[in-house]
């Protein structure tokens, strides 16, 4: 959870996985005001609702407390990557990400996609009552495009705003990728961010925590609070995408035995900031819970079966594939020109197609859009374009 903070020896501000709002002033903000709501014990709220407040993993945050000597906690901002300062629960959870942030801060480019990546300004570790938390501090942004998606009555991106984020964040993949050697893994509405132009947002957000201290209540020598929000940006706040969260990083140059992305979201994020919905849901017939294979057999119906030599070099494949060919049930359909057939117990999906998949665009823009997204959209990975070519497309340049 994020908590929102002030640094006492900063001339920014930054915000607070315990959220944490700053104020720029050398002078301590006084929260002073006791005329806030108890909550009920009975009532379980945002962090509560998980296992970690009752084992003690969090670190006691209390609003107007002083972090490092530097740092003071100015509001809860809730569950949201918008977070200045992040505490990690005590239970070494998250090192991947601080590794990351320590690696990228290590980092000296030119390249571009450097400054389309949101930065950790600080790392650190603090001593709990049990046990000690590792601390990132960031600088701060406005929102989430999660965010921007929710307030939009569409909750859709324009075509116009997809290419203008997509070449943002093309351009960070490929400093990623290039240069810093890192795989994000985890791309999603919630994790490309809008930066903050307008500061007084902030002094908004601290005035009502004044004025209206939150809600609260103390569990176990706890304090949980309600988280409060921004007021809504005028367009004249928001500030470029940025691409954040690297808490499911890994670096590129290791071998990675297991899966390396959130299930629904192996790829293509980009479909959903712009269709409104998922290309593959992986709800499994039998189980109606997502299942691989299910994911599997939706994307064989849309790209048609993998090839036989990926298939063989597949650690996996004799889940889902019988080596000898044979057809082991009886409603299975069968995979032709592949290294074996389909034998995970479930029908592969009638084929599909990515023009009927499609709504919004029609003409030859349809047409550019949908090559550039089976430029992404291939079985082998040497056949997918990287994100310095992608950024070079005809229709993400507008000349489709």
């Amino acid at each position: 959870m994020r908590y929102a903070l002030i640094p006492r020896s900063m001339s920014f501000y930054w915000y607070s996985i315990k959220n944490l709002l700053i104020d720029p002033k050398s002078q301590l903000i006084s929260f002073k005001n006791t005329n806030f709501n108890i909550l009920p014990p009975d009532q379980k709220i945002e962090e509560e609702v998980h296992d970690s407040v009752s084992k003690g993993r969090y670190y006691p945050v209390k609003i107007g407390d002083v972090i490092q000597q530097k740092y003071q906690v100015l509001g809860k901002l809730g569950m949201r990557n918008t977070v200045v300062l992040k505490i990690f629960t005590n239970d070494a959870q998250n090192r991947a990400e601080i590794n990351a942030y320590k690696h990228l801060m290590g980092m000296r480019s030119k390249h571009p996609g450097r400054n389309r990546i949101r930065n950790a300004i600080d790392y650190f570790s603090i001593q709990g009552p049990n046990g000690e938390h590792h601390c990132l501090v960031h600088e701060p942004m406005l929102e989430s495009t999660q965010e921007l998606l929710r307030r939009n009555p569409t909750h859709r991106f324009t075509e116009d705003l997809l290419k203008v984020f997509l070449q943002y964040l093309l351009s960070a993949l490929d400093y990623l990728h290039t240069e810093a050697l890192l795989i994000h893994t985890d791309i999603s509405a919630f994790n490309i961010l809008l930066g903050l132009e307008d500061q007084s947002i902030i002094k908004k957000f601290v005035q009502a925590e004044q004025e209206h201290p939150s809600p609260r209540k103390e569990v176990q020598g706890y304090t949980v609070y309600t988280s409060r929000a921004f007021d809504s940006p005028s367009s004249k706040s928001i500030g470029e995408p940025l691409l954040g969260d690297f808490g499911s990083a890994v670096f590129g140059d290791a071998e990675r035995p297991r899966n390396a992305q959130p299930n629904v979201y192996r790829a293509p994020e980009i479909w959903d900031l712009f269709e409104g919905r998922h290309m593959f849901n992986g709800r499994d017939p039998k189980s109606e819970k997502y299942m691989t294979r299910a994911h599997l057999a939706e994307i064989f119906a849309l790209l048609g079966p993998p090839p036989p030599e990926l298939l063989k070099a597949g650690k996996r494949t004799a889940e889902f594939f019988d080596e000898d060919g044979k057809d082991i049930s009886e409603n299975q359909t069968m995979i032709n020109d592949s290294a074996g057939d389909w034998k995970a117990e479930i029908p592969i999906p009638a084929r599909a197609c990515l023009e009927d998949s499609e709504e919004r665009l029609d003409g030859s823009n349809k047409e550019a859009f949908l090559r550039f997204m089976r430029k992404m959209m291939q079985w082998r990975p040497e056949d997918r374009q990287s994100a310095k070519q992608l950024l070079k497309d005809d229709w993400l340049n507008g000349r489709s």
